[in-house]
Order: C-alpha cells, then structure tokens, then sequence
C-alpha cells in the first residue's frame, strides 16, 4: 500500500535536513523547557512524541504537501489538548513555514491544486491565530501574516523558477536535435552531391577505356581470336557498367542539377574561380608551390571545391578585405590552405559583425565545413579549421598521395 502510494518517489537530502533540524530542536525545546512556571512545559512527553511525528511526515512533504499541512493542523491541536498548557512550540510554527512554503511550490496558483493548497494555508493562518495568538495582538497578527506570506511566496517564485529551468531545457534539448538532425541531413546531401560528381568523371573514364579497348580489338587480326574474344568481353562490362552507372545517376540527379555532360571543375580552373571571387570584391592572392603533378579526377575536383567553399564562406559571412590562397604540392600529397585577414570591418570584439555573422566565416548553423570535412575524408585526408592571432579564420586541407615508386 505505502509502495503504491509513494511510487518512485524518494526523499532528497534536502528533506531529510529539514526533518532532522525540526526533530532535534524540537526535543530539545520539549525537555529542555520543562518545569511549572509559566512559559514552560509541564509535560515534555506529548510535545515530544508531536515532534517526532512532525519530523517524520516533513520526509513525505514533497510528495503530499496540502495533506501534510492539515495533519501539521491536527498535531498542534492534539498536542495541546494532551499537554494541558498555553505553550505553544517553535518547531510546531517551522514546520508549518516549511510546509506552506512547499504547498506553494508544487502547483499552479491557477490550477484546482493551488487554489485547494492556499486554502489550506488560509486554514493553517486562521488557526495559529485563534489557537495561539488568543490575545489578538496586532503585532502578533501582523508577524505570523509577513512569515506566512514570505514562506507562501518563496514557494511561488521556487516554483516558477524551476518550471522556467524546465522549459530552457527543454528548448535546449530540442534544439540540439534540430541541430544534429540539419547536420545529417547536410552530410547526406553533400554526400549525395559528391557521388553525382564522382559519377560523371567515372563514367567519363569508363567510357574511354571501353573505346579503347574497343579499337585495340579491332586492330587485332583473325589470327589473335582468343585475344579478340577476351578484349570483346571487356568491352562489354565497360558498356554494362556505363549503363548501371547511367541508371544509379538517375536517381541521384534532382530537378536543379547541372547538365550530365558538364565537365567537372580541377584545380586547372582556379584561376576563373579567383577572377570571380575578386569581381565580387574580395582580394584573393593565389600561390603554388611544389612540383605540379597529375592529380586523380575526384581529388582535383574535391581540392577545387573545398577552395570554392572556403571563398565563398569568406566572400558572405566574413568582414575580410583579402584572402590567401596556397596549393602546396609534394611527393606525398597536396595540401590546400586558404586564410583571410578578416579585417573588412563592420566586426565587434566579441567577433560579431554588425549584421550578426561571425568573423570566421561560418553562418550560426551553417554547414559549409560539413562539405569539406566530407570531401577530404573521402580521399582520406584531414581538414583543419581555426582563427588565425591577429585576426582572420585559416582553413587547411590535407589530402594524401601514393608516393611514386624508387627507380634505379
């Protein structure tokens, strides 16, 4: 029965302390103030048995607060009418504070529950008046109103003030779904967009091997049959794989994209890239170094790209004047770096333009990095983001390369 009452709840550390505090300085009030005189206990017993009472109910006063200042009621009036005595006890007006206090903070004052608890407290206030206070003293009067409105109304603001961190938390909760949930949707996009890239200069490659194997087939003479018979075999898988990759483009390509036969850009374009970007009015510095050396399609594109990004990101949502763009190539790999000074103006201190975008380039929530930080994973490689001291934002891709083979 007391399992089903209580269910899961249990008593906070907080709630033992209070009936802790209640139950020790209530028995010491009990039998420490025992005697005849007026102002003392003559019998310590009832008060102290109230006291244990009190102090064991005050461990359920989270989970019943307007039952348990009703019974906090009874007990005061029991203990009076067994003790025989005017004395009325300190720990006895505690509790009832605390008690108010938590019926105040468990419910809306606009709910049937809040209205039942501040009945009670009206209750509670209206009998500590006509049992304790008989004199009708206006001081007293006054005195037990300002404590009893003070407990009632740090329970109200106790309560609105949890029920606002519940709410914050709630909205950061679901915004750190929302969060996660675009930047899923963003990587599968830009995945999405990779593959129909990839798509193209596969299928472009595909193509030519089977048109060359096809010519070095009829090249061959009669007399080379089982050559011809395995080079037409070839052939073929290059054609069926032309045509699976035609079938797999269809459901990858949507409405808004670009015609199938475009060629793909390489790092060969980049000077059309930089013309652009400084048309639209940023100082782009491009710089090579190293040996040039042929470079996989589907690398060239993705080093292409992630520049683009970066100058783009950069050109809408950077206060820079200039960026720096430097291909470094190497036996071992390329590596692409691009940084801006960040010094357009229009820039707090705390890194904030006046229009709201932050100085590394980056909109709040964008997912310009996502599409990066995909296309040099997929070669392997590592990307690496971050202010640059002194102002500006740095992007570096790295992707690796198989190093050639020794000679000699």
């Amino acid at each position: 029965m007391l399992r089903r009452l209580l269910g899961d709840w249990r008593p906070t550390r907080m709630d033992l302390l209070l009936s802790l505090a209640v139950g020790i300085t209530g028995l010491v009030e009990s039998f420490g103030r025992q005697g005849s005189q007026p102002g003392q206990i003559s019998d310590p017993v009832p008060m102290a048995v109230g006291v244990v009472v009190t102090g064991t109910l005050l461990l359920l006063r989270r989970r019943f607060p307007t039952t348990l200042l009703l019974a906090l009621i009874s007990i005061g009036l029991a203990v009076r009418a067994v003790a025989g005595n005017d004395y009325y006890a300190a720990w006895h007006f505690y509790s009832t504070l605390i008690l108010v206090h938590t019926v105040a903070s468990a419910a809306e004052l606009r709910s049937r529950r809040g209205l039942a608890g501040l009945a009670c407290v009206l209750a509670a206030y209206a009998g500590l008046q006509m049992q304790v206070f008989q004199s009708n003293d206006i001081a007293e009067v006054m005195i037990t109103a300002v404590f009893m409105g003070v407990a009632y109304g740090s329970g109200i603001l106790l309560r609105r003030q949890i029920d606002r961190t519940l709410r914050l938390a709630e909205r950061a909760i679901r915004l750190e779904m929302e969060r996660e949930e675009r930047a899923r949707l963003a990587v599968a996009e830009e995945r999405t967009r990779i593959a129909r890239e990839l798509h193209d200069i596969v299928s472009h490659n595909v193509s030519v091997m089977t048109l060359h194997t096809g010519g070095v087939r009829m090249r061959l003479g009669e007399d080379h049959k089982l050559e011809r018979d395995m080079l037409l075999g070839v052939e073929r898988a290059g054609r069926e794989a032309v045509e699976e990759l035609q079938l797999m483009l269809g459901v990858l390509r949507g409405t808004g994209d670009l015609d199938p036969g475009a060629s793909q850009p390489g790092l060969e374009r980049l000077d059309e890239l930089v013309t652009q970007v400084r048309e639209a009015g940023l100082d782009v510095r491009l710089r090579i170094t190293g040996e040039p050396r042929p470079l996989p399609p589907g690398l060239a594109l993705s080093a292409y790209r992630v520049i683009q990004e970066a100058l783009t990101n950069v050109l809408k949502h950077s206060p820079a004047a200039g960026a720096d763009v430097v291909i470094a190539h190497s036996l071992t790999g390329l590596d692409v770096e691009i940084t801006n000074d960040g010094t357009g103006g229009g820039r707090g201190s705390d890194g904030q333009r006046s229009d709201g975008q932050r100085s590394d380039g980056q909109r709040p929530g964008g997912h310009g990095l996502v599409g990066m930080r995909e296309r040099t994973a997929m070669h392997g490689g590592e990307l690496s983001t971050g202010p640059v001291p002194g102002g500006g934002y740095r992007v570096v891709a790295r992707f690796p390369l198989d190093a050639p083979a020794a000679t000699g």
